[in-house]
């Protein structure tokens, strides 16, 4: 395993040594000490390697994730996994604001609570939290899942195209065009996939599926209102 203190070395060296593995890297575990809150670690990996942060991070910890495995041993700012395209982000502690936004895919698992905004505009991603999330989560997210195993936030879902809601807990209210769903078998068979995934114990037939109720896809004057 390879150790980078960022107390005796700079962010800039740290992202520049990470990029520079290839997939065919034989130093394939990195772990990160003193973080101390630092902002965009771990950002634009892009090499099957499995990093670990000792530690709490500022914003965009892990963004545009491509391949690489990133464990936060800890809590997170704004922005954690933003744009992610592929492998897992973990987060031991609670995620600040807009967590997975844009996300194209991979997986991103908080095992605390989320903020406000909670996967927004996410196009593919796989989202689990283990606690709570903040109001406007999954606004305008178009594919992926976010599942959540506590409660949700206002405006839940708002503007949602196609992307799946599951939520255990309460949900102080629904976003334009979101609405509960059926839980069918499919469903129910992804979801038991992604808490294994995430490491969680929850039982997928505790949670109600939320979707789009596909009224807003094209400008109707009738719903001008909820635009």
């Amino acid at each position: 395993m390879q150790t980078f203190d960022l107390e005796q070395n700079d962010l800039r060296t740290l992202n520049a040594t990470l990029h520079a593995q290839k997939t065919d890297t034989n130093q394939t575990a990195w772990n990160i000490i003193n973080p101390r809150g630092s902002h965009a670690i771990a950002v634009g990996l892009d090499a099957p390697i499995e990093v670990t942060v000792n530690g709490s991070t500022g914003y965009y910890c892990a963004g545009m994730n491509q391949q690489a495995k990133v464990n936060v041993k800890g809590s997170v700012g704004p922005g954690v996994a933003e744009n992610m395209m592929s492998g897992t982000v973990i987060i031991d502690g609670d995620a600040s604001q807009y967590a997975g936004a844009t996300g194209h895919g991979g997986l991103l698992v908080i095992k605390g609570n989320a903020s406000s905004r909670c996967g927004i505009s996410m196009k593919g991603i796989d989202i689990v939290v283990h606690g709570n999330i903040g109001h406007m989560s999954a606004f305008m997210a178009q594919s992926g899942t976010l599942v959540v195993c506590g409660d949700a936030g206002d405006a839940l879902g708002d503007s949602l195209y196609e992307a799946q809601l599951f939520v255990r807990g309460s949900v102080k209210s629904l976003g334009a065009d979101c609405i509960k769903k059926e839980m069918r078998p499919e469903h129910l068979a992804h979801l038991k996939v992604l808490l294994a995934q995430a490491d969680s114990d929850a039982k997928p037939e505790e949670f109600t599926r939320y979707g789009s109720a596909r009224q807003l896809y094209n400008f109707d004057v009738d719903n001008a209102g909820a635009y």
